[in-house]
């Protein structure tokens, strides 16, 4: 087995994708966020003291999928055509899962970019509600989706 991201002697590189064709790539990832009922209540009702808490994690979610080859050393660079990042509240158990869905037109898909958008937002949801929660659970970060390139499609409901 090959590791695509090893040159010949063995060290990190980063993937040549320059001989793959551009295809629309689309990603989603999915997370969940576990809150106490005191906090989720506030964030329900928009109390938090730090403002509109999905607000702002939509924002911050936004903007890692768009930085996220600063942030995750081998990724490249993508020009995204689209973020979309959804939250789902239950209040009979006090979760939110945040749904991301990423696409843009290259060589390379956009996995990491969903991964990154659903992590961000989380921990955005786990910054703004700690003063309510220090027990905040953030789990089960997954890629639920994706298509396009020569794998074609793949989905993990």
């Amino acid at each position: 087995m090959t590791l695509s991201h090893l040159d010949k002697a063995g060290k990190a590189s980063m993937v040549d994708v320059s001989g793959k064709d551009v295809t629309e790539r689309i990603a989603s990832a999915r997370v969940t966020v576990k809150l106490n009922s005191e906090a989720f209540e506030a964030l329900s009702e928009n109390k938090i003291k730090k403002g509109d808490v999905l607000a702002v994690a939509n924002i911050a979610g936004i903007n890692a999928a768009k930085k996220t080859s600063e942030l995750i050393p081998l990724t490249h660079q993508i020009n995204l055509r689209h973020v979309k990042i959804e939250f789902v509240l239950d209040k009979e158990s006090s979760k939110i899962e945040i749904t991301t869905e990423v696409k843009a037109n290259d060589k390379t898909g956009v996995e990491m970019e969903a991964l990154t958008a659903a992590s961000v937002s989380a921990l955005t949801i786990y910054d703004m509600c700690k003063s309510i929660d220090r027990t905040v659970e953030i789990s089960n970060l997954r890629v639920i989706f994706k298509s396009g390139g020569k794998s074609g499609k793949f989905e993990n409901e």
